[in-house]
């Protein structure tokens, strides 16, 4: 047994025998007990019902019960159990539903051929079940509805199937469904007859123009005319570059002006001269010096027809169920000689569709206005001289033989990332940016996400590149791994390049470190914007070893405290008019747990601003301070000057919100003093301190987190979820 269930009241957790997650289950009603079967499906019994868990996490009912049962062993198709009596029970079930979805979940083909052809699996749920989970060309032998065959075949591309369908229902909103797939396929003799079908000329006519079908597109323009399509028949003359046609058009539209230009610009004299004698007078005047360009498209050198596909092997369901609805299987030697791929699916006659001539389609769809139109306009279309008509372009299966449609398109790399990974970095890398969110959210109580969008951006832009093809086919994207090499199996993907690293966070905190030395208004504000961008960019951070991850940590405290304390001096020096304010933020941040140059600077910044105010107790304090962190000569005479004077007057004539003898904390948004004992809220990513008043806030440190929100703390690393 490879796998283990835990059982409470509401979930059931299925977990490898090393106790990896693998799937959660959870019910509305009481889950009473549970067993293995022979094959690794979970059997469960709740109040009502026998139900089942398949190692993906899919469930479904097996059967309702009575009374509630306690199974004790399921083997085969046979469950045995206790009843509320204690009495032992069995209880045979039809366990051929999760059977066939453990097959198909564990891609045991065979099996699920054999069911498919053996066992009544015939229904919504069950044809719902295959469509979601990527099977529509099996759902489509179950499926006798026309509608959902449609639906089901232009899902698994099978074309042949969707034009029997189409034919059956006859709806606008089937052919005109069946004409974007065909050409997404690129199958331009069902594009013509969809459109045909929809009667839409617009793209018709287009259609004819990308194909080169100039004959086609003449008729077209034809039947414009007879049915007095102004619009449509200049439209058709552009495409076919017919100057003389254009001409014509806009004189009967009663356009003399523009017929004139038309005919002047393209060097039809004669008609140019009887448009003049017309206009008279009005006769428009022509740009002199220019040379004029022609709308004249380019002449077709081939006539395109139906792309080339790729030519791909039966899929097993196809080339299997298709065989059986015959009657046997065909050998392989007589494929070749006669067999026929499509002859199994039950498709209807598709003989009958005629891709006739589009005037032949027009004169049938509207022959019942023939007979109320006083001028009989539309029998105009039988003095055409139009060639006969065209052969049915056949959808037949023959076509599926030799020839299939593209393959599927596999998942997605970012797909793969997001689905392999626990790591926020790789989310937002992989662009599944809420998925980054709920993790960040859940591991440090981040709420505010705007301070990290610019960096999301970032990493999902950095973890892909764009390979530009034919200035017509879109850029191809690529997926950019971390840590990749040329030994590296294409079937294994690895992790994704990720813009930010540890490194770069080193080399921000020296450069906060000095500019922080320097201690000029600018610098300390350029200090303060290093530091809160460590602790902006840590979260989206990834290392690889135990030992990195405990660095990281320690780079977030460092940063929290020098936040803490730059944020208190920075609002020290705006606080001029407020001596007793600035002695109190030059003596907090003292208390920061800053590197000895910065302690020394911050301690003789506070013994300068507390002797200023004669406040020479406290300045004795920080001066005695100062001289044990073995100062420069010039700070420690100053200090030693200090203390001579404040041991002959050791008095303050202001009195602080500070206690050097009490130990404490400094909240974070307050700027106040949390002595020991005093009750007191943190940041779950930063851990700064806050008054109980602040819980529920956004932190004022790191500007993401919620004060007091429970987390379950950083994970920047793959050793940390293994």
């Amino acid at each position: 047994m490879d796998n283990v269930a835990l059982l409470s009241k509401h979930t059931i957790i299925i977990a490898s025998k090393k106790l990896v997650l693998q799937c959660t289950l959870h019910e509305t009603i009481r889950v009473k007990s549970g067993a293995w079967d022979d094959n690794g499906v979970f059997i469960y019994t709740t109040l009502n019902h026998i139900k089942y868990c398949l190692p993906n996490g899919d469930s479904g009912i097996i059967r309702t019960l009575d009374v509630p049962i306690y199974i004790t062993k399921v083997s085969g198709n046979t469950i045995f159990c206790l009843d509320r009596d204690g009495k032992n029970r069995a209880i045979t079930i039809n366990a051929t539903e999760y059977i066939f979805k453990l097959a198909l979940l564990r891609k045991r083909y065979d099996h699920v051929m054999s069911m498919i052809k053996n066992s009544q699996l015939c229904g919504q749920a069950m044809i719902a079940y295959l469509q979601q989970k990527g099977f529509p060309e099996v759902a489509l032998h179950f499926v006798e509805d026309e509608r959902v065959r449609f639906n089901l075949a232009l899902e698994s591309g099978n074309i042949s199937v969707a034009v029997a369908s189409a034919t059956e229902i006859n709806e606008k909103e089937q052919w005109y469904r069946l004409g974007v797939e065909a050409l997404r396929q690129g199958n331009a003799g069902i594009v013509e007859f969809a459109y045909q079908q929809t009667k839409n000329f617009e793209r018709l006519s287009f259609l004819y123009l990308i194909t080169g079908k100039l004959d086609k597109l003449s008729k077209l323009m034809k039947i414009a005319e007879v049915k007095n399509n102004v619009m449509g028949q200049f439209h058709n003359a552009l495409y076919l570059g017919d100057v003389k046609e254009r001409v014509k058009i806009l004189e009967n539209a009663g356009h003399l002006p523009l017929a004139y230009i038309t005919a002047s610009v393209h060097g039809l004299t004669d008609t140019a001269e009887r448009l003049a004698t017309e206009l008279g007078d009005n006769v428009p005047s022509l740009p002199e010096g220019k040379t004029p360009s022609l709308l004249m498209p380019p002449s077709p050198v081939m006539c395109g027809g139906d792309w080339p596909l790729l030519r791909v092997m039966k899929g097993i369901f196809e080339g299997g169920l298709e065989s059986a609805a015959r009657g046997g299987a065909v050998d392989e030697d007589e494929e070749d000689a006669g067999g026929d791929w499509g002859e199994g699916l039950d498709m209807v006659d598709v003989d009958g569709m005629e891709n006739r001539d589009i005037e032949a389609i027009l004169a049938e769809a509207e022959g019942a206005e023939e007979d109320n139109d006083e001028e009989g306009g539309w029998g105009e279309l039988e003095g055409l001289d139009l060639p006969p008509e065209l052969d049915t372009p056949k959808a037949s299966a023959n076509a599926r033989s030799s020839v299939f449609v593209t393959p599927t398109q596999g998942m997605p790399v970012s797909h793969i990332w997001s689905q392999k990974s626990s790591l926020a970095a790789e989310q937002a890398a992989a662009g599944s940016f809420d998925t980054a969110m709920r993790l960040l959210n859940r591991q440090l109580g981040i709420r505010n996400f705007a301070p990290l969008k610019s960096m999301f951006i970032d990493l999902f832009s950095g973890s892909h590149s764009y390979l530009r093809a034919f200035s017509s086919s879109p850029v191809v994207p690529l997926a950019i791994e971390r840590g990749w090499s040329e030994s590296n199996s294409p079937n294994v993907r690895g992790p994704p390049a990720l813009v930010y690293d540890f490194s770069q966070q080193e080399e921000k905190l020296k450069s906060g470190y000095k500019a922080t030395t320097s201690g000029k208004d600018e610098k300390l504000t350029e200090a303060l914007r290093l530091f809160l961008s460590i602790l902006h960019t840590i979260p989206l951070v990834v290392v690889e070893s135990r030992s990195e991850v405990d660095e990281v940590k320690e780079l977030v405290s460092i940063a929290k405290e020098y936040v803490l304390g730059l944020k208190m001096e920075l609002k020290r020096r705006q606080k001029k008019d407020d001596p007793v304010r600035q002695q109190e933020l030059a003596a907090y941040f003292t208390h920061c747990n800053l590197q000895l140059p910065h302690l020394r600077l911050a301690l003789l910044n506070a013994m300068t601003v507390c002797y200023k105010a004669k406040n020479l107790a406290t300045a004795y304090n920080f001066a005695k301070r100062l001289l044990e962190t073995n100062p420069l000569e010039s700070h420690a005479r100053a200090a030693r000057q200090i203390v001579q004077a404040a041991e002959r007057n050791m008095t303050d004539t202001t009195e602080l919100n500070y206690d050097f003898r009490n130990p404490f904390v400094i909240c974070g948004s307050t700027y106040v003093p949390i002595y020991r004992g005093q009750k007191d809220v943190s940041c779950p990513y930063c851990t700064a301190r806050f008054v109980p008043s602040q819980q529920g806030n956004i932190c004022g440190v790191c500007d993401l987190a919620v004060i007091g929100a429970a987390a379950s703390g950083l994970i920047c690393s793959p050793s940390q979820v293994r």
